[in-house]
């Protein structure tokens, strides 16, 4: 059985960077929320494709690198073993960025859908006064989801980094690209709904960014993972029904 973690110099190379990176995100994104005009409205905040895909990206790298940590170090520990032994030596960050891939592409569907929901709204009296009650319906729709068979088996694969690794492992570049996109799917279908309710509450509420951080680290990395999950569930729904009902309750600078 292999050690979970690479040589300590390695490990602690590994982890200074993902620090680094995710320190820089979260600056980035500080910085951008303060710049954010306060009267833009729409899911997008009048953000155009470039400046949003930045943010998304930034978003992906300071609240995911945290979380998938473990799974990293994991993966750059067999390979730390592979070089040892003189066998072909594939870099960790190959795996890294197949990771950050998926979450790219998530980010480019949510901006399309984002900007269809803006147009149609702008068409639509009804949408543009029940813009509220919508949100809160995707706020009553991320709580049932945290309940879902789905939500539960993505969250186990992403609890358990040695056995993601021994199960999924492939050789080469080709191989850790691959399996940094099989870790990235099941991340995404883990969290895609946590990052949804950023939409109704503000693509640049920095304060939300950081409770979601929270949560999913206390999912994936602390034992009473699933007891959050289901706690996050509970605290959704209840929110979004009384957004569904009492559509003051979402932040007024937020609604469409």
């Amino acid at each position: 059985m292999i050690d979970s973690y690479p040589m300590p110099r390695e490990r602690n190379s590994i982890l200074i960077s993902l620090g680094v990176l995710t320190v820089g995100a979260w600056a980035f994104l500080i910085w951008q929320s303060s710049m954010v005009d306060n009267q833009a409205i729409g899911l997008t905040m009048d953000m155009g494709a470039p400046l949003f895909m930045a943010n998304w990206v930034a978003m992906m790298v300071a609240i995911m690198f945290p979380t998938a940590a473990p799974m990293i170090l994991v993966f750059a520990k067999v390979y730390a073993d592979k070089r040892q032994q003189g066998k072909a030596f594939v870099p960790t960050w190959v795996f890294v960025a197949s990771y950050l891939t998926v979450w790219t592409v998530f980010g480019v569907l949510a901006f399309a859908a984002a900007l269809v929901t803006e147009r149609l709204m702008a068409q639509s009296l009804w949408l543009m006064s029940n813009a509220a009650r919508l949100g809160g319906g995707i706020l009553v729709l991320a709580g049932l989801y945290q309940l879902s068979p789905l939500k539960r088996s993505c969250l186990a694969k992403c609890r358990t980094p040695l056995s993601f690794i021994l199960n999924s492992w492939r050789d080469g570049y080709g191989g850790a690209f691959r399996m940094g996109l099989e870790h990235g799917v099941y991340c995404t279908g883990c969290c895609w709904l946590l990052f949804i309710i950023l939409f109704p509450l503000g693509i640049m509420n920095v304060a939300i960014m950081a409770v979601i951080t929270l949560l999913i680290f206390a999912e994936k990395s602390t034992r009473i993972g699933q007891q959050m999950a289901q706690l996050a569930a509970a605290l959704l729904i209840a929110y979004g029904l009384l957004v569904v009902f009492i559509p003051d309750a979402l932040p007024t600078m937020m609604k469409a």
